[in-house]
């Protein structure tokens, strides 16, 4: 798999498409979309599942660092969420430049100050979940894979090395996700 196949199988998820058809609209900077909605619609595609089946949300990130307030941050959000009007998703929108303000006091762990929305998914728990896609003038799809497509290509569950890993929720992450693909492989962190 390259990016021209991954982003091709990605944009197969009507509700992917449509998101991507509308990130201009939403007024943000650096803004991707990533995670669950980009791995598991890839995974359906290799285990011959519908393209929605499994995902809960579509989550986006964006890097905004002129006004850290969880104000700014909520008003971007609700601004940018009338680009999505009448699209039947769960969609959560995130500015990577806060992240490190509240990381610590919900998960009780420390999270070093990003520079850009790519940074997050750096972050990610698992090799397979590392994917970022956004569009760009042109209409091409760019696609962030920090580590490559093989573990996703392959149904494999691996820890991402992080600085803010957590053991008990990759345990967690992974077992869903393995109750809904039972096909995938799960690389165990003890």
């Amino acid at each position: 798999m390259d990016s021209d196949e991954f982003a091709l199988i990605v944009e197969g998820n009507p509700t992917n498409r449509a998101i991507l058809e509308r990130l201009t609209d939403t007024g943000l900077r650096d803004v991707w979309l990533v995670s669950g909605c980009l791995f598991q619609t890839v995974w359906n595609s290799r285990t011959g599942r519908s393209p929605h089946y499994g995902i809960k949300d579509y989550d986006l990130f964006y890097f905004n660092d002129d006004d850290l307030s969880w104000e700014a941050e909520d008003t971007a959000i609700r601004q940018a969420m009338r680009a999505f009007e009448g699209l039947d998703a769960e969609i959560e929108i995130r500015n990577q430049a806060r992240v490190h303000l509240w990381y610590p006091q919900k998960f009780g762990m420390p999270y070093d100050p990003l520079r850009r929305a790519t940074d997050g998914i750096d972050r990610f728990l698992a090799t397979a979940c590392m994917f970022g896609v956004s569009g760009s003038a042109n209409g091409v799809a760019n696609v962030y894979a920090p580590k490559g497509f093989a573990d996703l290509e392959g149904l494999v569950i691996r820890p991402n090395s992080l600085t803010n890993f957590d053991a008990e929720t990759y345990r967690n992450k992974a077992l869903r996700w393995q109750k809904l693909w039972p096909e995938l492989r799960v690389e165990s962190v003890d």
